[in-house]
């Protein structure tokens, strides 16, 4: 009887743990890209851009 209420419960739940696994792989995603994303904007040619661009709109006339 009590193997019985077990596997019903098993049933029941069968997708427990999943969507921990989804977030895990979400995270795991997210960091890659910030990852990729530093290094593309804290390369020289990306950096050298965006300070010309902060310097000009600083320095503009109005």
């Amino acid at each position: 009887m009590f193997v019985r209420i077990l596997k019903r419960c098993r049933r029941a739940t069968g997708d427990a743990g999943m969507t921990t696994a989804e977030y895990a792989v979400g995270t795991l995603a997210a960091c890659g890209f910030a990852a990729v994303l530093y290094k593309v904007v804290t390369s020289g040619a990306v950096s050298s851009a965006l300070s010309g661009l902060i310097t000009r709109a600083l320095h503009a006339g109005f």
